[in-house]
């Protein structure tokens, strides 16, 4: 039986021996690319290839392709973990033909892998074939039909429809019809009772696709319309976990060594037998599939947040841990403790695992950690919903509410299900959907684009100068209209530019385009599938003419300066901190730099010191540019470039060097350092677990930061009336920190007489019960009157119900003290009786059965309210 790591060095040997270039992976985590946050399938990284925009290094290529995918077909995250064999995070083997062969050699290599070199059993295999769309003047492709029949019978040869059996890679771009190989794992015994071609596509965990055979041949316009694509390609994308399912014999993914070591090692942490509950099972299956989608997406420089690609991260790491915490019993972060299995098992084929695993591990931890309090904070307020609809005397709970349980906190609502179920209650799912549809429509509405169909002009392929000139004379070769959030704006393709498009964290250039009759200005330059994209708000009446395009030079000026004042940072970092130190993120724009990085603690004052002083005195040093274009990138290695894990180079790169700072980068840079001016660090922050963020500013911006400092100095220096302001200020503390001591033991006179005071007022019921209420007339501090309350009960422990009403500010405050016995005797609870009795000041409040407090706006409502809670006691 072949191991997975055979099954994905076999797949590449035999491909390698049909002449295609074996590549690697590209990063899961998705950096150029606005219309993708993570690589979802093998062909993302040969998009500018697919789209013209590019030329590629080979016409055959093939490789093993990390992919992540947590929404479209098939690929609802909430299922992930419930059936046999799909995934978060998965591997795609693929190869790849760039107007080279076509249907008839892939059809015939996938055939000869799979049956010849793997020896599956041709009898178990089914291919479908696109039946056509008259709608669309699309035929049945036919081309692929005929040179399946040279392998199949034509009874395993099925048509599939247009959703199954018609790639496209968006709502515009290339398309076309695909084959998609099916395996039939049942035993026989089911096979004679249903024909496997019966069950393709249906769902059945049994008979799966395996492999997608993509045959690209049209162009899908924006009014629907598809022209023929010049150059076809070929893209094929095949299941790794599936096949090595199916080549193991086995009757779930999770079943094969690829998952089994993972799910191994949960049940040795949770003390748990895989296979004896169902739902456990599932929460092995999902704990095991999420590890590896969140320890790749960290790897490849990609931390949870609360937005975008790190938001995506953060729930597949919290639906792990919740799954965990209810049906595996972990109350403990518990998923990092599974890398050193996941790097041993696939660290040979992904080093970048290896030589993240602190960083990993660390955020990971946090996460969980992080998560876990987030689950006893919903558990707790998940608690007073239960006990509010049960006083209502209802049994369903509130979909509303379970909503923003959901929403608010991150509290699920499978676990919300799952504990009111151990109350009797249910929870009204219709109304938690339609809460959860209203978002997404939200979502939906704000991020809509209409783009409208390329208006060609002119051939030709963008010619890129802003390396070397911040203008250049220019044509459009094409444009095209784009609403969004009720905003028009236009997408310019020129035939050279000047301008910087938007990439490696350095935002784009604006300026103007301009003729003699007209001045257009250029808001911002995006990058699209390696094309830059020119940004504005109206365009040329003549868009055909000729144009002089010219960069703001006092921006990019200001983006050189910080863009190469972060290399020199990075560099003063690892002298500074350590060689650990690593780049995860970054952000240059003309008004200041951002720089995240990897390390374990806070950055201490005299270390940001110290790096701010050895990056001054090398932009005095004015060392000068040294730019190596199209190196490759063994040279650009062997000068000390250190490449950086998640991203993607090319065989050829370009490499800046300022003395000691050697680093792979695409963007502008200064002549020489001294342009930079001089750097003020602004501030040192925590991004995540083991990363941490430094802002920066350079030049004129750093300039002004010293001259408003300056005039801090100078007006406290006028407002103490002293030229030695550290010890005006020392002096002024120390006479501050007198008083107030002074006022305090003031404080605690004035309070001791109050509590005498109100003692006095004391009355008491019938059976011994002592009540103290009082309620004050001036403005009194609510920490003063807690003070009072605890010093009070603390004088009477005994049987005592203690009632202050309050005002300060004129926001008024009822507080209810009641002694241990009292509670115990009387079923009382001070939370229960201020909570009510806060309607009569228009608030609310709550609290602990001994002690509670309520405030409110209505200071006409205290005497009322104090004498409620008395009321309401039973005295």
């Amino acid at each position: 039986m072949m191991t997975a790591k055979e099954i994905r060095n076999s797949f590449k040997e035999f491909f390698k021996s049909k002449g295609h270039l074996i590549v690697p992976s590209a990063p899961m985590v998705v950096k150029d690319d606005p219309t993708l946050m993570f690589t979802n399938a093998g062909m993302n990284q040969f998009k500018d290839i697919i789209l013209g925009n590019a030329e590629p290094k080979s016409r055959r290529q093939a490789d093993s392709q990390k992919c992540l995918r947590v929404s479209g077909k098939h690929n609802d995250l909430e299922e992930v973990g419930r059936d046999t064999y799909h995934h978060t995070m998965f591997e795609m083997l693929g190869n790849w033909s760039f107007g080279d062969y076509f249907k008839k050699e892939a059809i015939a290599w996938a055939w000869e892998y799979l049956v010849d070199v793997l020896k599956i059993n041709p009898a178990n295999l089914y291919a479908t074939v696109f039946e056509g769309a008259p709608d669309e003047g699309l035929s049945r492709d036919d081309e692929a039909a005929g040179y399946w029949e040279k392998y199949l019978p034509k009874d395993h040869i099925i048509n599939g429809n247009k959703h199954d059996n018609f790639w496209e890679m968006g709502d515009t771009g290339p398309c076309g019809p695909c084959s998609e190989i099916h395996i039939d794992l049942r035993n026989d015994e089911e096979k004679a009772k249903i024909p496997g071609a019966q069950l393709v596509n249906k769902d059945n965990p049994q008979v799966i696709e395996i492999w997608n055979i993509v045959f690209m041949q049209y162009s899908r316009k924006a009014d629907h319309s598809l022209d023929p694509l010049p150059a076809k390609v070929i893209d094929t994308g095949m299941g790794f976990e599936r096949l090595c399912m199916a080549l193991q014999g086995k009757q779930s993914n999770y079943d094969t060594d690829v998952f089994q070591p993972l799910i191994k090692n949960i049940c040795q942490l949770s003390g748990r037998k895989y296979g004896e509950d169902n739902m456990q099972d599932v929460a092995m299956r999902v704990v095991a599939d999420h590890v590896r989608a969140i320890a790749f997406s960290i790897a490849d420089g990609q931390l949870p947040s609360n937005a975008k690609a790190g938001y995506v991260i953060r729930r597949i790491l919290r639906r792990a841990v919740r799954y965990g915490y209810t049906f595996l019993g972990f109350q403990e972060a518990f998923m990092y403790k599974l890398l050193p299995t996941l790097i041993s098992e696939m660290g040979d084929a992904y080093p970048e695992l290896e030589a993240q695993k602190t960083l990993i591990a660390k955020v990971m931890r946090e996460e969980e950690d992080s998560f876990l309090r987030t689950l006893a904070t919903g558990i707790s307020l998940l608690d007073g919903v239960i006990k509010e609809t049960k006083e209502k005397g209802l049994t369903v709970i509130d979909g509303v509410k379970a909503f923003t349980l959901f929403d608010t906190f991150g509290f699920p609502l499978d676990l919300t299900q799952l504990i009111c179920e151990e109350h009797g209650l249910t929870v009204d799912s219709k109304a938690f959907d339609e809460e959860m549809q209203k978002q997404k429509e939200r979502a939906r509405n704000a991020a809509a684009v209409e783009t409208s169909d390329w208006i060609v002009l002119a051939q030709g392929e963008t010619q890129t100068h802003y390396l070397d000139c911040t203008e250049h004379t220019c044509h459009i070769l094409k444009y095209r209209k784009v609403e969004q959030k009720k905003k028009t704006y236009y997408e310019i393709v020129l035939d050279h530019t000047p301008f910087y498009a938007e990439m490696g964290g350095q935002v784009g250039d604006s300026g103007v385009l301009e003729s003699k009759n007209a001045t257009i200005k250029i808001f911002d330059v995006k990058r699209e599938n390696g094309l830059p994209i020119h940004l504005t708000t109206e365009m040329p009446e003549n868009p055909e003419g000729e144009y002089m395009a010219r960069v703001d030079i006092e921006r990019r000026r200001a983006s050189e300066a910080n863009h190469s004042c972060t290399h020199l940072l990075d560099r003063a970092l690892r002298e500074v901190l350590g060689t650990h130190v690593e780049q995860k993120g970054s952000l240059v724009t003309p008004e200041s730099l951002r720089f995240d990085f990897s390390h374990f603690q806070k950055v201490t004052h005299e270390e940001l010191r110290k790096v701010e002083k050895i990056v001054n005195e090398r932009i005095r040093q004015n060392l000068p540019l040294q730019d190596y274009r199209d190196l490759p990138i063994e040279e650009a290695k062997k000068l000390g470039a250190i490449a950086l894990f998640g991203e993607k180079y090319g065989d050829k790169v370009r490499v800046v060097q300022f003395g000691d700072s050697i680093e792979f980068c695409g963007g502008c840079h200064v002549k020489a350092t001294g342009q930079i001016g001089f750097v003020r660090i602004v501030s040192e922050s925590s991004v995540a677990a083991g990363v941490r963020r430094i802002e920066a500013i350079t030049g004129k911006a750093a300039e002004e930061s010293v001259y408003r400092m300056e005039e801090i100095i100078f007006g406290l220096r006028d407002l103490l009336g002293q030229k030695d302001i550290k010890a005006a200020i020392e002096k002024t503390i120390a006479e501050n920190a007198a008083l107030h001591k002074q006022m305090e033991e003031a404080q605690k006179e004035r309070l001791l007489k109050i509590r005498e005071s109100i003692i006095k007022e004391t009355t008491t019921t019938t059976d011994g019960v002592r009540i103290v209420k009082h309620v004050f007339v001036a403005d009194i501090p609510a920490n003063a009157v807690k003070d009072l309350a605890f010093q009070i009960v603390a004088s009477l422990p005994e049987k005592t119900l203690c009632v202050l009403g309050s005002k300060c500010d004129d926001k008024p405050l009822i507080t209810v003290m009641i002694s241990k016995d009292l509670i115990e005797s009387h079923k009382l609870h001070a939370g229960n009786l201020v909570r009510e009795a806060a309607k009569l000041i228009k608030g609310g409040g709550g609290g602990a059965p001994h002690f509670a407090t309520a405030g409110g706006k209505d200071t006409t409502g205290i005497d009322a309210a104090v004498d409620k809670v008395v009321e309401l006691a039973g005295f």
